[in-house]
């Protein structure tokens, strides 16, 4: 049990640089492995450039992005269920409660607030994300992030007013989002 909690949150323990570059080998045109097994399963005829194509590019940097964050957002709502009072399910088994009425009546308001972590961290993670885009797809006006926009104008274009508009454009929408988070979890809660 140990074990198999370590090996589902390797994807997250590894850092972001590392994990993009494997992914920019993995999704590579001509030398790839996930291009050699869809053409292998006929998925594809040809080797497709999966993340320089603007077809393509958001897609890999979504899928790259959820691999690497599930693991942890797991972990939070794995440690909210744990928190769950074992006697109130042992009372509903005893008034014969159906599971799935079970699941939507007592679990899911119970695990809510672990939820509303996970909702706020993922968030938060997915506006502020540069990293994986810097490596895996450097350059791709398709897959451009607003902390990608601001370090672009930070420190290749000399224009600091930009980036740094952009910089505290990126705090302000990140705080209304926690705040409007927060207090519509809280008044879906009862607080």
């Amino acid at each position: 049990r140990g074990l198999l909690r370590t090996a589902i949150l390797i994807p997250w323990a590894i850092p972001t640089i590392v994990s993009a570059k494997m992914w920019a080998w993995m999704l590579h045109d001509q030398f790839g492995i996930i291009n050699d097994i869809l053409m292998g399963l006929g998925v594809i005829s040809s080797p497709i450039a999966w993340t320089a194509s603007p077809d393509t590019a958001l897609a890999a940097v979504i899928i790259v992005d959820v691999w690497k964050t599930t693991p942890f957002m797991a972990l939070l709502i794995l440690a909210g269920l744990q928190m769950l009072p074992g006697d109130i399910y042992e009372a509903a088994k005893v008034d014969g409660v159906h599971p799935v009425k079970v699941f939507f009546r007592v679990t899911l308001p119970l695990v809510r607030p672990a939820l509303m972590v996970a909702v706020i961290f993922r968030a938060l993670d997915s506006l502020r994300i540069f990293d994986l885009i810097y490596v895996l797809t450097p350059n791709n006006a398709q897959t451009r992030s607003m902390s990608v926009f601001a370090q672009e104008n930070l420190f290749q274009f000399d224009k600091f007013y930009y980036g740094s508009a952009a910089s505290t454009f990126l705090f302000l929408v990140i705080a209304m989002l926690v705040i409007s988070f927060i207090k519509f979890g809280r008044l879906r809660l009862g607080d």
